[in-house]
């Protein structure tokens, strides 16, 4: 399934839209479970993730806390 507005970019991933026809449930259900957010949320803010040390909540405020204008 295409999912217009997803970000992510690990396509190997078994929850990317691009692997089942659940569209985000998969991914959301998985970050749930990890108290996570999915790496979309954090790409709203900031595109390079690559200095991102994790995806949890505190990690998105951090992240946010950082890039707001």
């Amino acid at each position: 399934m295409k999912i217009d507005f997803c970000t992510c970019e690990d396509f190997d991933c078994p929850n990317h839209p691009s692997n089942h026809d659940k569209g985000c449930t998969l991914c959301i259900k998985k970050n749930l479970e990890l108290n996570e957010i999915p790496s979309c949320f954090f790409k709203k803010i900031n595109k390079d993730l690559s200095d991102q040390e994790d995806f949890t909540i505190d990690g998105f405020v951090k992240l946010y806390n950082i890039n707001k204008k």
